[in-house]
Protein backbone atom coordinates (compact mmCIF):
# COMPACT_ATOMS: atom_id res chain seq x y z
CA UNK A 1 0.00 0.00 0.00
CA UNK A 2 1.11 3.21 -0.90
CA UNK A 3 -0.24 6.79 -1.38
CA UNK A 4 -3.42 5.90 -0.53
CA UNK A 5 -3.83 2.88 -2.70
CA UNK A 6 -3.66 -1.09 -2.61
CA UNK A 7 -2.78 -3.13 -5.15
CA UNK A 8 -3.01 -0.48 -7.54
CA UNK A 9 -6.67 0.89 -6.55
CA UNK A 10 -6.97 4.14 -5.51
CA UNK A 11 -9.05 4.51 -2.04
CA UNK A 12 -10.85 7.74 -2.11
CA UNK A 13 -12.31 9.46 0.94
CA UNK A 14 -15.37 11.14 0.83
CA UNK A 15 -15.44 14.72 0.88
CA UNK A 16 -18.60 14.97 2.41
CA UNK A 17 -18.76 17.69 5.49
CA UNK A 18 -19.64 16.37 8.68
CA UNK A 19 -21.11 18.44 11.84
CA UNK A 20 -18.63 16.67 14.23
CA UNK A 21 -15.70 17.45 11.86
CA UNK A 22 -16.61 20.89 11.14
CA UNK A 23 -17.37 21.79 14.81
CA UNK A 24 -14.20 20.13 15.75
CA UNK A 25 -12.44 22.90 13.53
CA UNK A 26 -14.78 25.76 15.20
CA UNK A 27 -13.41 24.75 18.37
CA UNK A 28 -9.48 24.46 16.85
CA UNK A 29 -10.16 28.24 15.64
CA UNK A 30 -10.69 29.51 19.26
CA UNK A 31 -7.24 30.86 20.84
CA UNK A 32 -7.64 28.98 24.37
CA UNK A 33 -4.53 31.18 25.64
CA UNK A 34 -6.25 34.54 24.77
CA UNK A 35 -10.28 34.81 26.09
CA UNK A 36 -11.43 34.59 29.89
CA UNK A 37 -15.36 34.19 28.85
CA UNK A 38 -15.82 30.58 28.76
CA UNK A 39 -17.11 28.80 25.41
CA UNK A 40 -20.72 28.24 24.72
CA UNK A 41 -21.78 25.63 21.80
CA UNK A 42 -25.09 25.72 20.59
CA UNK A 43 -23.88 23.36 17.93
CA UNK A 44 -23.88 19.95 18.95
CA UNK A 45 -27.21 18.03 20.25
CA UNK A 46 -26.16 17.19 23.47
CA UNK A 47 -27.72 18.14 26.24
CA UNK A 48 -25.36 16.11 28.48
CA UNK A 49 -23.26 19.30 28.77
CA UNK A 50 -25.77 20.69 30.60
CA UNK A 51 -27.05 20.35 34.22
CA UNK A 52 -30.65 20.88 33.45
CA UNK A 53 -30.80 18.14 31.64
CA UNK A 54 -29.83 14.30 32.81
CA UNK A 55 -31.52 10.95 32.70
CA UNK A 56 -34.11 9.60 35.13
CA UNK A 57 -32.72 7.55 38.21
CA UNK A 58 -35.02 4.64 36.72
CA UNK A 59 -32.28 4.57 33.71
CA UNK A 60 -29.43 5.05 35.64
CA UNK A 61 -30.17 2.36 38.54
CA UNK A 62 -31.25 -0.44 35.51
CA UNK A 63 -27.40 0.10 34.02
CA UNK A 64 -25.86 -0.76 37.33
CA UNK A 65 -28.05 -3.35 38.45
CA UNK A 66 -27.18 -5.00 35.67
CA UNK A 67 -23.79 -4.41 35.57
CA UNK A 68 -23.47 -5.33 38.99
CA UNK A 69 -24.97 -8.40 38.42
CA UNK A 70 -22.29 -9.96 36.76
CA UNK A 71 -24.16 -11.69 34.17
CA UNK A 72 -23.91 -9.59 31.20
CA UNK A 73 -20.19 -9.46 30.57
CA UNK A 74 -20.11 -11.49 27.89
CA UNK A 75 -20.89 -11.05 24.00
CA UNK A 76 -24.30 -10.73 23.21
CA UNK A 77 -25.64 -12.41 20.44
CA UNK A 78 -26.91 -11.10 16.99
CA UNK A 79 -30.77 -10.55 16.05
CA UNK A 80 -32.64 -13.25 14.51
CA UNK A 81 -32.87 -15.05 17.11
CA UNK A 82 -35.69 -18.29 18.38
CA UNK A 83 -39.23 -16.68 19.12
CA UNK A 84 -39.54 -14.65 22.32
CA UNK A 85 -39.82 -16.55 25.15
CA UNK A 86 -40.80 -16.07 28.61
CA UNK A 87 -39.27 -15.59 32.10
CA UNK A 88 -41.04 -18.42 33.44
CA UNK A 89 -39.69 -20.47 30.66
CA UNK A 90 -36.14 -19.17 31.40
CA UNK A 91 -36.96 -20.35 35.38
CA UNK A 92 -37.86 -23.99 34.18
CA UNK A 93 -34.77 -24.14 31.38
CA UNK A 94 -32.28 -23.48 34.19
CA UNK A 95 -32.97 -26.46 36.10
CA UNK A 96 -32.84 -28.69 33.64
CA UNK A 97 -29.11 -28.35 33.63
CA UNK A 98 -26.68 -30.00 34.70
CA UNK A 99 -23.91 -27.24 36.69
CA UNK A 100 -20.65 -29.46 36.86
CA UNK A 101 -20.99 -30.25 33.21
CA UNK A 102 -18.79 -27.59 31.36
CA UNK A 103 -20.76 -28.09 28.62
CA UNK A 104 -23.91 -27.33 30.19
CA UNK A 105 -22.00 -24.30 31.72
CA UNK A 106 -21.55 -23.01 28.06
CA UNK A 107 -25.00 -23.74 27.44
CA UNK A 108 -26.58 -21.74 30.11
CA UNK A 109 -24.37 -18.74 29.38
CA UNK A 110 -25.57 -18.94 25.89
CA UNK A 111 -28.43 -19.59 26.95
CA UNK A 112 -28.76 -16.70 28.71
CA UNK A 113 -26.97 -14.45 26.03
CA UNK A 114 -30.67 -15.57 23.71
CA UNK A 115 -33.11 -14.49 26.63
CA UNK A 116 -31.55 -11.36 26.90
CA UNK A 117 -31.63 -10.00 23.42
CA UNK A 118 -35.06 -11.73 22.99
CA UNK A 119 -36.62 -9.90 25.96
CA UNK A 120 -34.56 -6.48 24.79
CA UNK A 121 -36.03 -6.86 21.57
CA UNK A 122 -39.43 -7.98 22.79
CA UNK A 123 -39.30 -4.58 25.29
CA UNK A 124 -38.18 -2.62 21.64
CA UNK A 125 -40.92 -3.82 19.86
CA UNK A 126 -43.77 -3.38 22.55
CA UNK A 127 -42.59 0.10 23.35
CA UNK A 128 -42.85 0.79 19.58
CA UNK A 129 -46.06 -0.81 19.27
CA UNK A 130 -48.03 1.51 21.35
CA UNK A 131 -48.00 3.95 19.13
CA UNK A 132 -49.03 2.01 15.85
CA UNK A 133 -52.02 0.22 14.94
CA UNK A 134 -50.80 -3.23 14.64
CA UNK A 135 -47.92 -4.92 17.05
CA UNK A 136 -44.32 -5.30 16.36
CA UNK A 137 -42.55 -8.46 17.10
CA UNK A 138 -38.95 -8.97 18.59
CA UNK A 139 -38.35 -10.58 14.44
CA UNK A 140 -39.35 -7.35 13.61
CA UNK A 141 -36.18 -5.56 15.53
CA UNK A 142 -33.08 -5.32 15.38
CA UNK A 143 -30.22 -3.50 17.90
CA UNK A 144 -27.66 -1.21 16.77
CA UNK A 145 -25.17 0.75 18.34
CA UNK A 146 -27.18 4.25 18.11
CA UNK A 147 -28.67 5.45 15.72
CA UNK A 148 -26.09 6.20 13.12
CA UNK A 149 -25.29 2.51 12.62
CA UNK A 150 -28.90 2.02 12.00
CA UNK A 151 -28.60 4.45 9.44
CA UNK A 152 -25.51 2.61 7.68
CA UNK A 153 -27.44 -0.63 8.32
CA UNK A 154 -30.44 0.43 6.33
CA UNK A 155 -27.93 1.84 3.62
CA UNK A 156 -25.81 -1.26 3.27
CA UNK A 157 -28.74 -3.25 2.97
CA UNK A 158 -30.59 -1.24 0.31
CA UNK A 159 -27.19 -0.43 -2.00
CA UNK A 160 -26.90 -1.80 -5.43
CA UNK A 161 -25.33 -0.92 -8.79
CA UNK A 162 -27.08 2.09 -9.72
CA UNK A 163 -29.26 2.64 -6.98
CA UNK A 164 -30.20 5.83 -5.49
CA UNK A 165 -31.50 7.25 -2.64
CA UNK A 166 -33.96 10.39 -2.08
CA UNK A 167 -32.93 12.70 1.22
CA UNK A 168 -33.92 15.80 2.77
CA UNK A 169 -32.27 19.38 1.95
CA UNK A 170 -31.75 20.24 4.91
CA UNK A 171 -30.98 17.31 6.14
CA UNK A 172 -28.41 15.27 8.67
CA UNK A 173 -25.26 14.93 6.47
CA UNK A 174 -24.28 11.22 7.97
CA UNK A 175 -26.72 10.00 5.10
CA UNK A 176 -24.81 11.47 2.43
CA UNK A 177 -21.50 9.94 4.19
CA UNK A 178 -22.80 6.71 4.54
CA UNK A 179 -24.27 6.76 0.68
CA UNK A 180 -20.90 7.91 -0.30
CA UNK A 181 -19.11 4.83 0.99
CA UNK A 182 -22.02 2.57 -0.37
CA UNK A 183 -21.92 3.99 -3.78
CA UNK A 184 -25.35 5.14 -3.37
CA UNK A 185 -26.50 7.94 -5.34
CA UNK A 186 -28.14 10.88 -3.28
CA UNK A 187 -30.83 12.87 -4.81
CA UNK A 188 -31.68 15.93 -2.68
CA UNK A 189 -35.50 17.11 -2.44
CA UNK A 190 -36.26 20.30 -0.71
CA UNK A 191 -38.10 21.31 2.90
CA UNK A 192 -40.66 24.49 2.56
CA UNK A 193 -39.60 26.80 5.33
CA UNK A 194 -42.83 29.23 4.76
CA UNK A 195 -44.53 25.33 5.12
CA UNK A 196 -43.29 24.69 8.20
CA UNK A 197 -40.30 22.83 6.74
CA UNK A 198 -42.82 20.25 5.16
CA UNK A 199 -41.37 17.95 2.20
CA UNK A 200 -41.67 19.14 -1.36
CA UNK A 201 -43.74 16.58 -2.76
CA UNK A 202 -43.75 17.11 -6.32
CA UNK A 203 -39.72 17.18 -6.23
CA UNK A 204 -39.65 13.88 -5.23
CA UNK A 205 -42.07 12.59 -7.82
CA UNK A 206 -39.96 14.37 -9.95
CA UNK A 207 -36.88 12.82 -9.02
CA UNK A 208 -37.76 8.87 -8.47
CA UNK A 209 -36.93 6.84 -10.42
CA UNK A 210 -36.73 2.49 -11.21
CA UNK A 211 -33.62 2.70 -9.47
CA UNK A 212 -34.61 4.72 -6.21
CA UNK A 213 -34.38 2.63 -3.50
CA UNK A 214 -35.55 4.83 -0.37
CA UNK A 215 -37.11 7.74 0.92
CA UNK A 216 -35.50 9.25 3.77
CA UNK A 217 -37.45 11.92 6.56
CA UNK A 218 -36.82 13.40 9.74
CA UNK A 219 -39.16 13.79 12.29
CA UNK A 220 -39.40 15.48 14.33
CA UNK A 221 -37.10 17.01 12.21
CA UNK A 222 -33.47 17.68 12.44
CA UNK A 223 -32.12 19.98 11.73
CA UNK A 224 -35.26 22.20 11.40
CA UNK A 225 -37.12 21.58 15.02
CA UNK A 226 -40.36 20.79 12.52
CA UNK A 227 -42.77 17.83 13.50
CA UNK A 228 -45.21 16.50 10.85
CA UNK A 229 -48.75 16.31 11.24
CA UNK A 230 -50.40 12.93 10.35
CA UNK A 231 -52.03 14.45 7.19
CA UNK A 232 -48.37 14.87 5.45
CA UNK A 233 -47.22 11.85 7.02
CA UNK A 234 -49.80 9.73 5.07
CA UNK A 235 -49.34 11.80 1.78
CA UNK A 236 -45.21 11.02 2.20
CA UNK A 237 -46.70 7.41 2.91
CA UNK A 238 -48.80 7.29 -0.88
CA UNK A 239 -46.35 8.96 -2.81
CA UNK A 240 -43.62 6.51 -1.70
CA UNK A 241 -46.13 3.97 -2.14
CA UNK A 242 -46.93 5.19 -5.72
CA UNK A 243 -43.34 5.42 -6.78
CA UNK A 244 -42.87 1.81 -5.46
CA UNK A 245 -40.12 2.74 -3.06
CA UNK A 246 -39.85 2.37 0.91
CA UNK A 247 -39.34 4.96 3.41
CA UNK A 248 -36.36 5.30 6.07
CA UNK A 249 -37.97 6.93 9.10
CA UNK A 250 -35.66 8.45 11.83
CA UNK A 251 -37.50 8.93 14.53
CA UNK A 252 -34.13 9.44 16.90
CA UNK A 253 -36.18 12.40 18.24
CA UNK A 254 -39.34 10.48 18.37
CA UNK A 255 -41.88 12.03 21.37
CA UNK A 256 -39.95 15.64 21.51
CA UNK A 257 -42.78 17.22 19.89
CA UNK A 258 -44.05 20.29 21.60
CA UNK A 259 -45.94 22.31 19.45
CA UNK A 260 -49.39 22.03 17.67
CA UNK A 261 -48.18 18.68 16.01
CA UNK A 262 -48.05 15.36 18.26
CA UNK A 263 -45.17 13.28 17.54
CA UNK A 264 -46.83 10.69 14.64
CA UNK A 265 -44.13 7.76 13.94
CA UNK A 266 -44.25 6.77 10.31
CA UNK A 267 -44.52 3.21 10.99
CA UNK A 268 -48.53 4.29 11.47
CA UNK A 269 -48.66 4.03 7.53
CA UNK A 270 -46.96 0.88 7.42
CA UNK A 271 -50.30 -0.96 5.17
CA UNK A 272 -49.27 2.09 2.81
CA UNK A 273 -45.75 1.85 2.45
CA UNK A 274 -42.98 -0.69 3.79
CA UNK A 275 -41.05 1.49 6.74
CA UNK A 276 -37.42 1.51 7.94
CA UNK A 277 -38.14 2.93 11.47
CA UNK A 278 -34.56 3.89 13.24
CA UNK A 279 -34.30 5.05 16.74
CA UNK A 280 -32.73 5.24 19.55
CA UNK A 281 -32.54 6.13 24.06
CA UNK A 282 -30.07 8.52 23.19
CA UNK A 283 -32.45 11.79 23.06
CA UNK A 284 -35.47 11.36 24.66
CA UNK A 285 -33.62 9.33 27.83
CA UNK A 286 -30.93 12.07 27.24
CA UNK A 287 -28.29 9.09 26.98
CA UNK A 288 -26.45 9.72 23.28
CA UNK A 289 -22.82 8.44 24.73
CA UNK A 290 -24.45 4.60 25.57
CA UNK A 291 -25.00 3.97 22.04
CA UNK A 292 -28.58 1.97 22.13
CA UNK A 293 -30.46 2.22 19.31
CA UNK A 294 -32.81 -0.04 17.11
CA UNK A 295 -33.17 -0.55 13.21
CA UNK A 296 -36.96 -1.92 12.91
CA UNK A 297 -38.75 -3.34 9.72
CA UNK A 298 -42.74 -1.97 10.11
CA UNK A 299 -44.32 -3.37 7.63
CA UNK A 300 -47.52 -5.33 8.74
CA UNK A 301 -48.37 -6.12 5.10
CA UNK A 302 -45.06 -8.71 5.02
CA UNK A 303 -42.66 -7.50 2.53
CA UNK A 304 -39.74 -7.54 4.81
CA UNK A 305 -40.96 -11.05 6.08
CA UNK A 306 -39.10 -12.39 2.70
CA UNK A 307 -37.06 -15.02 4.00
CA UNK A 308 -34.18 -13.78 1.52
CA UNK A 309 -34.30 -10.14 3.37
CA UNK A 310 -34.41 -11.41 6.53
CA UNK A 311 -31.50 -13.81 5.66
CA UNK A 312 -29.89 -10.70 4.16
CA UNK A 313 -30.19 -8.77 7.39
CA UNK A 314 -29.08 -11.63 10.03
CA UNK A 315 -26.39 -11.96 7.69
CA UNK A 316 -25.07 -8.09 8.22
CA UNK A 317 -25.90 -8.02 11.76
CA UNK A 318 -23.42 -11.11 12.00
CA UNK A 319 -20.42 -8.81 11.52
CA UNK A 320 -21.62 -5.98 13.44
CA UNK A 321 -20.53 -5.20 17.13
CA UNK A 322 -23.64 -3.95 18.98
CA UNK A 323 -24.05 -1.88 21.92
CA UNK A 324 -22.44 -3.29 25.23
CA UNK A 325 -24.41 -5.98 27.03
CA UNK A 326 -25.34 -4.60 30.18
CA UNK A 327 -26.90 -1.71 28.49
CA UNK A 328 -29.36 -4.14 26.16
CA UNK A 329 -29.87 -5.71 29.31
CA UNK A 330 -31.39 -2.67 31.17
CA UNK A 331 -33.75 -1.52 28.07
CA UNK A 332 -36.61 -3.26 29.24
CA UNK A 333 -36.58 -1.67 33.18
CA UNK A 334 -35.85 1.67 31.26
CA UNK A 335 -38.86 1.13 28.94
CA UNK A 336 -41.15 0.42 31.68
CA UNK A 337 -39.96 1.77 34.55
CA UNK A 338 -39.83 5.45 32.60
CA UNK A 339 -42.34 7.58 34.77
CA UNK A 340 -44.12 10.11 32.41
CA UNK A 341 -42.95 13.06 34.37
CA UNK A 342 -39.34 12.65 33.20
CA UNK A 343 -40.63 13.15 29.77
CA UNK A 344 -42.85 16.00 30.28
CA UNK A 345 -40.02 17.75 32.14
CA UNK A 346 -37.94 17.53 29.71
CA UNK A 347 -40.15 18.82 27.21
CA UNK A 348 -40.78 21.81 29.21
CA UNK A 349 -37.26 22.66 29.34
CA UNK A 350 -37.24 22.32 25.56
CA UNK A 351 -40.15 24.41 25.02
CA UNK A 352 -38.62 27.18 27.14
CA UNK A 353 -35.35 26.97 25.51
CA UNK A 354 -36.42 27.44 22.53
CA UNK A 355 -39.01 30.32 23.17
CA UNK A 356 -35.83 32.19 24.31
CA UNK A 357 -33.93 31.19 20.94
CA UNK A 358 -37.09 32.75 18.97
CA UNK A 359 -37.20 35.76 21.03
CA UNK A 360 -33.69 36.74 20.77
CA UNK A 361 -33.45 36.05 17.29
CA UNK A 362 -35.99 38.71 17.03
CA UNK A 363 -33.61 41.31 18.41
CA UNK A 364 -30.84 40.76 15.70
CA UNK A 365 -31.63 42.12 12.47
CA UNK A 366 -29.47 39.92 10.04
CA UNK A 367 -30.53 36.73 11.48
CA UNK A 368 -34.38 35.56 10.82
CA UNK A 369 -36.55 32.34 11.77
CA UNK A 370 -38.78 31.19 9.16
CA UNK A 371 -40.40 28.92 11.47
CA UNK A 372 -40.61 28.14 15.08
CA UNK A 373 -39.55 25.12 16.10
CA UNK A 374 -41.66 22.58 17.41
CA UNK A 375 -40.24 19.57 18.43
CA UNK A 376 -36.27 18.24 18.68
CA UNK A 377 -33.23 20.36 19.71
CA UNK A 378 -32.59 22.44 17.01
CA UNK A 379 -33.95 25.22 14.81
CA UNK A 380 -32.97 26.50 11.04
CA UNK A 381 -32.04 30.24 11.06
CA UNK A 382 -31.62 32.62 7.67
CA UNK A 383 -28.63 34.47 7.24
CA UNK A 384 -29.17 38.05 5.37
CA UNK A 385 -25.48 38.71 4.67
CA UNK A 386 -26.50 41.97 2.67
CA UNK A 387 -26.73 43.61 6.55
CA UNK A 388 -23.16 42.89 7.05
CA UNK A 389 -19.97 43.67 6.21
CA UNK A 390 -16.81 41.69 5.39
CA UNK A 391 -18.92 38.49 6.08
CA UNK A 392 -18.85 36.16 3.10
CA UNK A 393 -21.17 33.34 3.75
CA UNK A 394 -22.52 31.32 6.73
CA UNK A 395 -18.81 29.41 7.13
CA UNK A 396 -16.71 32.52 7.37
CA UNK A 397 -19.74 34.09 9.74
CA UNK A 398 -19.62 30.41 12.32
CA UNK A 399 -15.84 30.86 12.39
CA UNK A 400 -15.37 34.96 13.14
CA UNK A 401 -18.40 34.48 16.01
CA UNK A 402 -15.82 31.56 17.72
CA UNK A 403 -12.63 33.40 17.53
CA UNK A 404 -14.35 36.61 18.30
CA UNK A 405 -17.17 35.64 20.55
CA UNK A 406 -16.49 32.27 22.19
CA UNK A 407 -19.87 31.08 20.71
CA UNK A 408 -19.91 27.90 18.60
CA UNK A 409 -22.93 27.88 16.06
CA UNK A 410 -22.93 25.21 13.01
CA UNK A 411 -23.06 26.51 9.40
CA UNK A 412 -26.00 25.57 7.36
CA UNK A 413 -24.04 24.43 4.79
CA UNK A 414 -22.70 21.31 7.13
CA UNK A 415 -26.45 20.55 6.40
CA UNK A 416 -27.30 21.45 2.78
CA UNK A 417 -28.44 24.73 3.27
CA UNK A 418 -25.79 27.98 2.51
CA UNK A 419 -26.18 30.93 4.06
CA UNK A 420 -28.15 29.34 6.89
CA UNK A 421 -27.72 28.98 10.60
CA UNK A 422 -28.21 25.50 12.64
CA UNK A 423 -28.66 26.62 16.15
CA UNK A 424 -29.29 23.69 18.80
CA UNK A 425 -31.65 25.04 22.26
CA UNK A 426 -31.00 21.96 24.17
CA UNK A 427 -29.02 24.47 26.64
CA UNK A 428 -29.41 25.73 30.26
CA UNK A 429 -31.18 28.96 29.87
CA UNK A 430 -28.77 31.25 31.42
CA UNK A 431 -26.06 29.75 28.78
CA UNK A 432 -28.44 30.45 25.58
CA UNK A 433 -29.16 34.04 27.17
CA UNK A 434 -25.41 34.78 26.80
CA UNK A 435 -24.67 33.30 23.98
CA UNK A 436 -27.57 34.97 22.03
CA UNK A 437 -26.39 37.98 23.36
CA UNK A 438 -22.78 38.08 22.08
CA UNK A 439 -24.22 36.73 18.79
CA UNK A 440 -26.61 40.52 18.68
CA UNK A 441 -22.90 41.90 20.00
CA UNK A 442 -21.48 40.09 16.90
CA UNK A 443 -24.05 40.97 14.36
CA UNK A 444 -24.00 44.19 15.57
CA UNK A 445 -20.55 45.09 15.53
CA UNK A 446 -20.47 43.81 11.51
CA UNK A 447 -23.48 45.67 10.42
CA UNK A 448 -22.68 47.59 8.08
CA UNK A 449 -22.10 51.54 8.51
CA UNK A 450 -25.40 52.52 7.15
CA UNK A 451 -27.60 50.03 8.60
CA UNK A 452 -26.80 51.33 12.01
CA UNK A 453 -28.39 54.70 11.59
Amino acid sequence: MADGAVNGYEMDTPKNITIKGILSLLMESIDDNNHSRSVISLGMGDPTAHSCFHTTHVAQEAVVDALQSDKFNGYAPTVGLPQTRSRKHLKEHTYMFNFESLQATIELISFYLIIICLLFCRAIAEYLSRDLPYKLSSDDVFITSGCTQAIDVALAMLARPGANILLPRPGFPIYELCAAFRHLEVRHFDLLPEKGWEVDLDAIEALADQNTVALVIINPGNPCGNVYSYQHLKKIAETAEKLKTLVIADEVYGHLAFGRNPFVPMGVFGSIVPVLTLGSLSKRWIVPGWRLGWFVTSDPSGMFRNPKVVERIKKYFDILGGPATFIQAAVPGILELTDEVFFKRTINILKQSSDICCDRIKEIPCISCPYKPEGSMAVMMKLNLSLLEDISDDIDFCFKLAREEFVIILPGTAVGLKNWLRITFAVDPVSLEEALGRVKSFCLRHTKQFERY
